[in-house]
């Protein structure tokens, strides 16, 4: 076996060649600061370094774990990004199937490129129009609402409407970026399987539900593993550029991220930060692993491990 490693390192050194900044990105930029992980169980100490700052062993953790107030966090964390995954997959594949259907022309094009845009717009230039569209007495919402003659809306001050605009800003930006993958994944369906299909009398929805869509199993269920591995991980760029540290909404908008984020300001321990996003890639990767073993055992060419 060693033999063959090396034969096989030989015969394609150019391949590997190929690969090898990939490789050294990734050795430097994704493991290299694994080392960091001490600090988690540190007093950490800028002037005294990694290897020499005070051990406290488990007891940043506390400052996450204790009371109420992780397990709220946590489930908001965790219920907003069901959500964002959820919806943001189907809009996608709705908007690619819509897109492939309808051909290839000038209108098209214009419009996967228009679809994409939002993607490359900044959260905080985002969060910086939301207060002209949600600010109570001159927002063009609450404009809207009136002109309609309904009761306007105190939105900053109003925690269940957030859940809502969070998943309406998140599919505006990424529904079309996601759905350029979903989109070249239908371009490599074998042609004839439609052709064949129109020649039994199937209908367009027919071969969307009974070619399209199994056909696209594999991607998506990959794409949902992969999301899995950042669930605990909420978006704070999307969250804080919106309300920022509005106090009246953390029941329903306070996630991790921002728990973290905001009590490092306060505190200041690096310490305590790496506690909790330790906390949050050992579960994100528990429920890939589990996750990847159940989709292994249902359907082994959609694993994807």
């Amino acid at each position: 076996m060693k033999h063959r490693g090396i034969r096989d390192l030989v015969v394609n050194r150019y391949l590997y060649l190929l690969a090898l900044p990939a490789i050294l990105f990734s050795l430097l930029f994704s493991y290299t600061p694994l080392i960091g992980i001490m600090i988690a169980f540190e007093d950490f100490n800028p002037m005294r370094g990694l290897f020499h700052s005070k051990f406290v062993g488990l007891d940043n953790f506390k400052f996450f774990f204790r009371g109420e107030d992780w397990l709220i966090i946590t489930l908001n964390t965790v219920y907003f990004n069901f959500l964002f995954i959820i919806t943001g997959t189907v809009v996608a594949l709705a908007l690619a199937i819509i897109l492939t259907e309808l051909g290839k022309n000038y209108f098209i094009r214009s419009m996967q490129s228009v679809m994409i845009l939002p993607y490359f717009i900044s959260w905080p230039i985002v969060g910086l129009f939301s207060v002209a569209f949600f600010t109570a007495d001159t927002g063009t919402v609450n404009q809207l609402l009136k002109a309609l003659s309904l009761q306007p809306v105190e939105f900053y001050s109003t925690p269940y409407v957030w859940p809502f605009i969070f998943v309406l800003a998140n599919l505006w930006k990424g529904a079309g970026f996601s759905a350029i993958i979903y989109m070249a994944a239908i371009i490599g369906i074998d042609k004839e399987l439609y052709e064949a299909a129109r020649m039994d009398g199937a209908t367009r929805m027919q071969c969307i539900f009974r070619i399209t869509l199994p056909m696209l199993k594999s991607t998506i269920i990959m794409l949902f593993l992969l999301s899995l591995g950042s669930i605990f991980v909420g978006n704070m760029e999307l969250i804080y550029s919106f309300i920022g540290d509005n106090p009246l909404l953390f029941r329903t908008t306070d996630t991790i991220d921002i728990y973290v984020f905001r009590g490092l300001r306060n505190s200041g321990s690096l310490g305590m930060s790496q506690a909790i996003a330790l906390y949050q890639s050992i579960v994100g990767f528990l429920l890939v692993v589990c996750s990847n073993t159940l989709t292994k055992k249902l359907d082994k060419d959609s694993a994807i491990f």
